[in-house]
């Protein structure tokens, strides 16, 4: 026996003959830690934890990556057109920075406004803060929910590469709400005074008022790295179906 089954000291033969049994760097009885583990060639508690993280994170790769097999019915083009035109869109986002007119008198804000609303009172039963909080909470979660929806139900990961493009935006969408808070200038739903500033009012309990402009371009940036992210992924899965296409 040459090799410590515990700590894989190697073992001299001097070791053997002055400890027959025990081993001089972990001290441990060897035939006794042999006996107690599941198997001669590792520990109960081996490298399984590292291997089952990266057999984790291959499967979901493996997952997020899939395209279907080539079919006649495959609009690859149609796909890559939706894609590019999200990202001149998402282009003019970030070009524009934490703009109100732009952001406020976008398309994608009158579609975020009525989820907004309704995230509202889905979190009310959670009390007020979170009545407050449900609001630009539930506008960021819906595209996520609807990203699995498509990715592990319809095995569509093109279009859930569109909801995630979609989250990016709504995080996008907040930004100037959440740098309006200590003015509280905004027009709001149905014309609501200042007490109903969603973020005016959370940052006042937070006691992060003066943090205002730093969480709005945080929220901004963020959005803008998940936008590009979603652009990424959709780029990747074109790439391939386009390979596979070729091949077929």
């Amino acid at each position: 026996m040459s090799v410590c089954p515990k700590c894989h000291y190697q073992r001299t033969h001097k070791d053997a003959q002055v400890h027959p049994d025990l081993c001089p760097a972990c001290g441990i009885a060897i035939n006794k830690w042999r006996a107690r583990t599941p198997t001669d060639a590792e520990p109960a508690t081996g490298p399984t934890a590292p291997a089952a993280t990266h057999n984790l994170s291959s499967r979901l790769r493996e997952h997020f990556m899939w395209v279907p097999e080539p079919s006649p019915t495959d609009n690859l083009w149609g796909r890559a057109l939706v894609s590019g035109l999200l990202g001149l869109w998402g282009l003019w986002f970030v070009v524009h920075g934490v703009d109100w007119e732009v952001i406020g008198g976008s398309f994608m804000h009158n579609i975020n406004l009525p989820f907004h609303e309704f995230g509202h009172v889905l979190f009310m039963p959670f009390g007020r803060f979170m009545t407050i909080l449900g609001g630009s909470l539930f506008q960021v979660m819906l595209p996520l929910i609807l990203l699995c929806a498509f990715s592990f139900q319809q095995r569509d990961n093109h279009a859930a590469s569109v909801m995630l493009w979609w989250c990016g935006q709504s995080l996008v969408d907040l930004a100037p709400y959440i740098a309006d808070a200590p003015y509280r200038g905004l027009p709001l739903v149905g014309g609501a005074g200042e007490e109903s500033h969603d973020w005016g009012n959370l940052l006042t309990q937070l006691g992060w008022l003066d943090q205002a402009q730093t969480l709005a371009r945080a929220s901004f940036g963020l959005g803008a790295v998940v936008m590009a992210a979603s652009l990424w992924w959709a780029f990747c899965l074109l790439r391939k179906r386009h390979r596979l296409n070729h091949e077929s």
